[in-house]
């Protein structure tokens, strides 16, 4: 009669040899059925923890996004908290994620016999090598960590980082891709970013600075240029481009050639520059009608004769064309 080879806590071991009497099955159980069993209990388990974490993330990130706050706590646009919320909770899931596959991978190699001691331990090595000799990219992970928690810019905004000036394509824990206008992908990595000035935030504004000869009356000029951006203001086909009332500041310089009145219509984020070409094309269509003269290049030629000859003109104020 065969001999039960198996320890008493050992279930499956125990529950072979009952079933097929064989001292040499239930030996090998452990390999066969055990271990494999384990494995897939593994892998289940983390996917099941995987998918819980995600969704409570997801819920929390769909309160943070849609949740109705104050107008006053609400700075942000709605379409703004959206982005943003989605972008870090992007980050959090591949973060839990990473943990996950990390911890259960190591309990999966344990399982199967390897020795983790020394994964542990090179771990805590390869952090340090980490610390030394990959600074700059560590750098760029903990700089895009708080570009994105802090919503300094996102996807699809216009941002000014330094050397590269262009729309945002993409952001990662390690770099920013954006386009310029001529249609060059700049890479910049994170790290090297030391300022960032974005145009798409909230509101932007449209400055127009609208040179006028000197004989031309300023007060008619302001009241050419407060109808003209008045026009563009209540034009259905702007009406969801300019958010407010449009203002005339007044003379802004006064120049060699003419002098400079400024004007200027707060709009919404990327609608800047074609509410700028669009208020060019009407200011000089409106000048034309009202005769109203912008400046030219203007020079003075003084005319001199040699001493004595008492034929000095003076000056000649002339007109460049």
């Amino acid at each position: 009669m065969a001999t039960n080879p198996c320890d008493p806590d050992e279930m499956i071991c125990n529950l072979v040899f009952d079933i097929t009497g064989s001292s040499r099955f239930a030996g090998y159980s452990d390999v066969l059925i055990g271990r494999p069993l384990a494995l897939v209990g593994l892998f289940a388990l983390a996917l099941a923890l995987r998918w819980v974490l995600h969704r409570l993330i997801g819920r929390a990130i769909d309160r943070a996004a849609y949740a109705q706050l104050p107008d006053r706590v609400n700075a942000l646009g709605p379409d703004r908290r959206v982005q943003r919320a989605e972008a870090i909770g992007g980050l959090i899931k591949s973060l839990v994620t990473g943990v996950l596959i990390a911890v259960f991978g190591t309990m999966m190699l344990s399982e199967v016999g390897v020795d983790i001691a020394p994964i542990i331990a090179s771990a805590g090595i390869l952090g340090i090598a980490l610390g030394f000799g990959a600074q700059s990219l560590v750098k760029d992970f903990l700089s895009g960590l708080f570009l994105i928690i802090e919503d300094q810019y996102g996807v699809g905004d216009t941002v000014d980082l330094g050397e590269a000036i262009g729309t945002v394509e993409a952001v990662s824990l390690r770099v920013t891709r954006l386009r310029d206008v001529d249609g060059t992908v700049w890479y910049v990595p994170n790290g090297e970013i030391l300022r960032v000035g974005n145009q798409s935030q909230n509101w932007a504004r449209t400055v127009l600075d609208v040179n006028v000869a000197y004989h031309e009356d300023i007060a008619q000029v302001r009241r050419v240029l407060a109808e003209v951006a008045h026009d563009l203001w209540v034009d259905e086909d702007f009406r969801h481009q300019v958010i407010e009332e449009p203002d005339v500041w007044g003379v802004q310089a006064l120049a060699v050639d003419g002098i400079t009145v400024r004007v200027v219509l707060k709009t919404r984020p990327g609608e800047q520059w074609a509410v700028a070409r669009e208020m060019r094309e009407r200011i000089k269509a409106r000048f034309d009608h009202e005769g109203i003269e912008m400046p030219l290049p203007q020079r003075v030629v003084w005319h001199r004769t040699e001493p004595g000859s008492g034929q000095d003109t003076g000056p000649v104020e002339g007109t460049g064309s």
